[in-house]
C-alpha cells in the first residue's frame, strides 16, 4: 500500500495508537509508523506519548471528553500590538 492517509481524523490516529500500543509497539516505533503514513498529519510524539499513558491508564474510548464549565464567547479581535490596547 503506497497511498499516505493525509486527510484523517485524530480519532482515527488514537485508534491506531492504541491498536499498535496493544500490540506491544513502543512509542517511538508507534510514531515512526504513524509518520510513513500520515506525514505532516500526524500528531506530536509527545501528545502520542499522553494518549499511550491514556490506555495504560484503563482509557477505552479515543473520542474527547467533555469539559466542565462556559464555553469561550469571545469575538474581537485581537490587538496587533500593545499600544491598541491603550485606545
Amino acid at each position: 500500500m503506497d497511498a499516505r492517509l493525509q486527510d484523517c481524523t485524530i480519532e482515527e490516529q488514537r485508534s491506531v495508537v492504541w491498536f499498535l500500543w496493544a500490540e506491544g509497539a513502543k512509542p517511538v516505533e508507534i510514531h515512526r509508523r504513524m509518520l510513513a503514513q500520515y506525514g505532516q498529519s500526524t500528531m506530536s510524539h509527545r501528545k502520542l506519548c499522553e494518549w499511550v499513558e491514556r490506555f495504560k491508564s484503563g482509557r477505552t474510548h479515543v473520542t474527547d471528553e467533555g469539559r466542565s464549565g462556559r464555553p469561550s464567547t469571545s469575538r474581537s479581535r485581537k490587538a496587533s500590538s500593545p499600544q491598541e490596547y491603550r485606545n
